[in-house]
């Protein structure tokens, strides 16, 4: 049976959702280890798309093709970059591309000669094609296309779960990356569920009998971090009593997700990046390297093109992590897909076959800033407290937006007006406000630390009461 190994076992992301980019080169059917991945049966849609021509300068003749969906492409004399420029004059990451609503965003990326679109310097602008753009004494032209992807007839990849177009096109991108061994980018805001779909890949790929390890690198504090990660000797440190294995021997065989990456301190993230390199790591205290055999696949929130252009990220570990990149948009983004993932949440939360069909209208109406994270703990909430948390109060929903129904009645009222014993309408209230306060700390703090601190209490409680949320108790 598959091991899967927790850092912080209370820090876990159940949700599963997203949508569309990877870079990397892969062939149609890939073979690995006598396996063969196949993402199901696939039809083709087109999506807007552009090339960049290189037609000055010392790379004339290289092109970069910018699809819909896709995660931002950076123009640079940086090996991080998507087309590598050799010019003096161009910064390491220049400029950025993306398509945005059929067109193509440009963004300068703070160069220091500055971006020319049709000889006027441009910091944003969108381009509908046939523009002409000059970075340093490099020329590149601008083509728009249309574009034929693949798009998926199945509505889930592993227990990975979506039926959107924008799910469905990542499905057989997601296949080509579960067949290889290379490392990859997740990126997305908090509650998209990046860990999930590490998993599925995961599942899906020749490791999926050997450990699925997580290390939070928002769990643990500062002065622990590189001991989690790379193990100790015994003496190491004080309090140190024994030798302990770090995170990359817990996974050796199998998958290492580091979540949060763009949160890992500039000093170890050149301890990392030898550790990937090389497939080898060395115990704080310890004499000697220890080989490990490591799939890495890294998530984060933060944009990691701006992380790596702020100095705060190390370009030479970017370029070595992105050698493929997903992109899970918002769930706001995909609204198609509230039906489904309630259903399966609901599935999941209780064995009560009826699915409360009119709270539907409601839930496709919210705006979700929590995203699937948190429309899964609003159908655990429903499956828990039945009518009580489909009444006209809102309370529904654990935090408000703007398309969010506005409460008209009280919650309190409610639980009293249901008869209870005064302890089980007691249990009900704190309950409820106990995963509200949780839930409102993980979407204002970044990192458990902040959390801990703007809630007064350990981080041990902390975390019991996220179990007590997460469990519905």
């Amino acid at each position: 049976m598959k091991a899967v190994k927790h850092i912080d076992d209370d820090i876990t992301t159940i949700q599963r959702m997203p949508a569309a980019a990877v870079q990397g080169d892969w062939q149609e059917g890939v073979e690995e280890s006598g396996l063969r991945y196949r993402s199901g049966p696939v039809a083709r849609s087109g999506t807007a798309a552009f090339t960049l021509i290189v037609k000055e300068g010392a790379n004339a003749g290289a092109t970069l093709a910018v699809d819909e969906g896709s995660c931002d492409v950076f123009v640079g004399a940086g090996p991080a970059c998507a087309l590598r420029i050799d010019d003096p004059l161009v910064s390491r990451r220049h400029v950025g591309f993306e398509v945005s609503g059929g067109q193509l965003r440009l963004r300068d990326a703070g160069s220091t000669n500055g971006t020319y679109v049709n000889g006027t310097r441009t910091v944003e602008a969108l381009l509908s094609g046939c523009e002409t753009i000059r970075i340093g004494a490099t020329v590149l032209s601008v083509e728009r296309s249309t574009r034929t992807v693949e798009v998926s007839t199945e509505t889930s990849f592993g227990a990975f779960v979506g039926s959107s177009i924008a799910v469905r096109r990542l499905y057989p991108l997601c296949a080509k990356v579960a067949a290889s061994n290379v490392p990859l980018v997740i990126e997305g805001e908090t509650g998209t569920g990046k860990e999930a779909l590490a998993e599925a890949i995961h599942e899906m790929g020749n490791r999926a009998n050997k450990p699925f390890a997580v290390f939070d690198c928002t769990a643990v504090p500062p002065s622990l971090l590189e001991g989690a990660l790379f193990g100790h000797e015994r003496g190491a440190y004080t309090g140190a009593d024994s030798a302990r294995a770090g995170i990359f021997e817990e996974a050796n065989g199998g998958t290492l997700l580091i979540d949060e990456i763009g949160d890992l301190d500039l000093g170890l993230q050149s301890r990392l990046l030898r550790a990937i390199q090389k497939q080898e790591v060395r115990r704080i205290g310890g004499s000697k390297w220890i080989h490990v055999d490591v799939r890495v696949i890294a998530a984060t929130r933060r944009d990691l093109d701006a992380e790596v252009a702020a100095g705060r990220f190390r370009d030479d570990l970017f370029f070595r992590l992105a050698v493929a990149r997903l992109l899970l948009p918002p769930l706001r983004e995909r609204p198609e897909d509230v039906e489904l993932l309630a259903r399966h949440f609901w599935s999941l939360h209780t064995d009560d076959p009826h699915f409360p069909e009119e709270v539907l209208g409601r839930l496709r109406s919210y705006a979700w800033p929590g995203n699937v994270r948190e429309l899964s703990n609003t159908m655990a909430r429903l499956a828990a407290f039945g009518e009580l948390a489909t009444g006209d109060g809102g309370e529904l929903f654990m935090r408000r937006s703007s398309s969010s129904i506005p409460p008209t009645g009280d919650f309190i009222d409610r639980v009293v007006s249901r008869g209870l014993t005064l302890t089980a309408a007691r249990d009900l209230v704190v309950g409820e406000f106990e995963r509200r306060y949780v839930q409102f700390l993980d979407s204002a703090h970044g990192n458990e630390r902040a959390r801990m601190s703007a809630s007064g209490v350990t981080d041990r409680y902390l975390r019991t009461l996220r179990g007590r949320a997460r469990n519905g108790s």
